[in-house]
């Protein structure tokens, strides 16, 4: 499975039952929400990279990948625009697009 079928699946659970589906739950809890659960996995994530436990950091990664993607569905942002992005600033130093920020 790639990130672009995952986020399919995370946008067609928009219109899931919440009852049938963790995601649907989610994005019925709305945008904050969303925002909320993907943070507390980013810190999970970092606990993890910082205790070096590479299995552990390897769920937690998995976990805000897919929160991410809840969150960027929950506000309608295409995982496209963001690959887009990320393209744009592969002909930039990190240093100089960070400083145009």
């Amino acid at each position: 499975m790639t990130l672009n079928d995952l986020f399919e699946t995370i946008k067609a659970r928009k219109t899931a039952d919440p009852t049938d589906s963790w995601t649907a739950q989610l994005l019925a809890m709305g945008p904050e929400k969303c925002a909320e659960k993907f943070g507390e996995e980013a810190v999970e994530a970092i606990i993890e990279a910082v205790k070096g436990d590479q299995t552990a950091l390897t769920s937690e990664a998995a976990d805000v990948l897919y929160h991410l993607l809840v969150m960027l569905a929950s506000r309608d942002v295409e995982l496209t625009d963001v690959l887009d992005e990320l393209a744009a600033r592969q002909s930039r130093s990190g240093i100089a697009e960070k400083a145009s920020r």
